[in-house]
């Protein structure tokens, strides 16, 4: 069985950075995208970063040129790196992936709590 688990999130005040990471476990044969989501209270759960099998990535508008994505595929992990935080970056950040072990369907990590605040 799959699962996906994040560490790294926490209380950080603005302008500072934190590092999430998430680590998928199980029997996988390939990982295809891996994602990044979050959602604030009352808010949509929405898109941060994508990375794919080939490191090729996109990022949603508000985190561009402050947070960055990257993956290590020895280690099915995914990582979000993320700089000058504002307060509106406080949600919860899900990891999401595209895995196949004997086919390919989309995983969700439990989510990470960011708060952004002084």
């Amino acid at each position: 069985q799959v699962q996906l688990v994040e560490s790294g999130g926490g209380l950080v005040q603005p302008g500072g950075s934190l590092r999430l990471s998430c680590a998928a476990s199980g029997s996988i044969s390939s990982i295809y995208v891996m994602r990044w989501f979050r959602q604030a209270p009352g808010k949509q759960r929405e898109l941060v970063a994508a990375i794919d099998i080939g490191s090729s990535t996109n990022y949603a508008d508000s985190v561009k040129g402050r947070f960055t994505i990257s993956r290590d595929n020895a280690k099915n992990a995914v990582s979000l790196q993320m700089n000058s935080l504002k307060p509106e970056d406080t949600a919860v950040y899900y990891c999401n992936a595209d895995i196949r072990t004997d086919y390919t369907r989309n995983y969700w990590g439990q989510g990470t709590q960011v708060t952004v605040s002084s």
